[in-house]
């Protein structure tokens, strides 16, 4: 499919302003709004990780803002029409042109295979598995989080296959695109069932499980049932790790799995669970940690 051209500019705007630039040149006429680190791949590189309790949205003191335009659009007019709806002066911006390119082939070709283990793959659907008698999970890229490419999934999968057993009940919650709730039913759980608050991900997740041939029960978390399992895991993100650790714990019979931690949080985070599991920080992935949580007979 040969995606038409498109016209690019970028600049660099003071963090407080970056928001309002970005949401101005959309409603000017841009198709889409990047923002990365100008000093991205040198020593003063900063990382920036944003969560839905932080105080303010995160950006780099200096925050660079590329935007993409139709080919032929007017990018003077644009960056003139998002200057003046914000009361800012227009800033000197660099101009560059986007080659037409064959968008669906160019998109397939940033994935590959991931290897969680030897034997564990996840596949995208245009790929020949590199080993037809690995535990082999087709997942394409979607709209919902999860694909194997991210540190936190990787670390779950790795969990999972350490840990489900034969007819276990699991629940994965936030499930996204669904490929924990469906690595759990490969590996031999009886009972599956994802959850998320994104109606998007739900449906990802449906479809994903019918092309892997599992069966497994996705829902809204409003629509949860009152119900325990076996096993339970949750990548989402440290500060609503925290605020759920009393519904998720209520949730876990044995075992709890939690990722989307940074390693700097993962003390707190542990603090919070500790009132019902044996919590023990597992290996690092990039940065990122799971933490696993064992529930003592006593509880």
């Amino acid at each position: 499919m040969q995606g038409p051209g498109f016209v690019g500019l970028r600049f660099d705007v003071e963090a407080a302003d970056a928001d309002r630039w970005s949401d101005a040149l959309l409603a000017a006429g841009a198709s889409s709004v990047d923002a990365i680190d100008p000093r991205e791949g040198t020593t003063d590189e900063r990382a920036v990780f944003a969560e839905p309790a932080d105080a303010a949205r995160a950006w780099w003191p200096v925050t660079r803002l590329t935007a993409l335009c139709a080919g032929g659009a007017d990018v003077d007019s644009i960056v003139d029409t998002a200057a003046r709806s914000i009361a800012r002066v227009a800033p000197a911006f660099e101009r560059f042109e986007v080659a037409d390119r064959d968008w669906v082939r160019a998109t397939q070709a940033q994935f590959q295979p991931i290897a969680i283990a030897a034997d564990f793959w996840i596949v995208p659907s245009w790929c020949t598995p590199p080993r037809a008698d690995a535990l082999n999970l087709v997942l394409d890229p979607g709209l919902a989080f999860g694909t194997g490419a991210h540190a936190t999934t990787r670390l779950c999968l790795r969990w999972l296959r350490k840990h489900v057993a034969a007819g276990d009940s699991v629940l994965d919650y936030g499930c996204g695109s669904g490929i924990l709730a469906i690595a759990a039913a490969k590996l031999g759980a009886g009972r599956v069932v994802g959850a998320d608050i994104d109606p998007q991900a739900i449906r990802s997740s449906v479809e994903n499980a019918r092309a892997n041939g599992v069966r497994a029960e996705f829902t809204l978390v409003d629509a949860l049932a009152p119900e325990a399992f076996d096993l339970v895991v949750a990548n989402i993100l440290a500060n609503p790790l925290r605020v759920l650790a009393p519904a998720l714990a209520a949730r876990a019979g044995r075992r709890i799995a939690l990722a989307g931690i940074l390693a700097t949080q993962a003390e707190a985070v542990a603090e919070a669970y500790a009132p019902w599991f044996e919590i023990v920080t597992g290996r690092a992935d990039a940065g990122w940690v799971l933490l696993s949580g064992v529930r003592p007979a006593r509880n």
